[in-house]
């Protein structure tokens, strides 16, 4: 993941005042959380605007999961324990989310479907940040990221969750991410596995002669 796509930069433009104050990277962090598990909790509600406040809670929930980094870098406060704090809260507010949005649709034509749907997409989707864990374990952190293009990571492609519900398109976002979170999750897993069999194949064979 690059550290200097759109999102970052606002992130970064909006945390350098904290660089110098007792503002920690893991406190932002945590409202990042807090935003995300609102914006999934706001995402259930079938009626009214709520929906609309999910999708601005999620926004904010995407800057801050940028800041949190930013404000690391920029302090020198990185430590091992918060980029999995991150991490972990990432897959709860993605997971989440989706499966706010089948509950909130259960309303509609896909009835009890799309709770289903929702759970199926949000646990793909926490899978890939698990994934990416484990990853990082075994060949070190950032080693399962992938590039960016154009300023933007494949992780911004989260845009499309409340851009989609403020345009109504929530019901084909659903079916969507119900199609390709799994199917970007097999990525993830052939990948780990491939990176497995690597460290398997370089690691020196130990004879068993005397």
């Amino acid at each position: 993941m690059s550290h200097n796509t759109w999102i970052h930069r606002i992130a970064r433009f909006g945390v350098r005042p904290l660089v110098d104050t007792p503002v920690a990277p893991n406190h932002v962090t945590t409202l990042r959380l807090l935003a995300g598990l609102g914006a999934a909790a706001a995402f259930a509600v079938p009626e009214g605007s709520w929906k609309d406040i999910g999708a601005g809670l999620f926004v904010v929930s995407m800057v801050l999961d940028r800041a949190d980094g930013e404000l690391a870098r920029l302090s020198g406060k990185t430590s091992a324990w918060g980029h999995k704090y991150d991490l972990v809260s990432d897959a709860l507010c993605n997971g989440l989310a989706f499966l706010g949005l089948g509950i909130g649709l259960m309303q509609s034509d896909l009835g009890a479907w799309a709770a289903l749907l929702g759970a199926l997409a949000g646990s793909a989707i926490a899978a890939v940040l698990w994934l990416v864990i484990w990853a990082e374990q075994l060949a070190g952190e950032r080693a399962a990221e992938l590039g960016s293009f154009a300023g933007f990571d494949p992780d911004d492609t989260m845009l499309a969750v409340p851009i989609g519900v403020w345009l109504g398109f929530e019901y084909g976002l659903l079916i969507a991410a119900s199609i390709g979170a799994p199917l970007f999750a097999l990525i993830m897993i052939l990948r780990c596995r491939a990176e497995l069999n690597r460290q398997r194949a370089a690691a020196p064979e130990v004879s068993g002669e005397g």
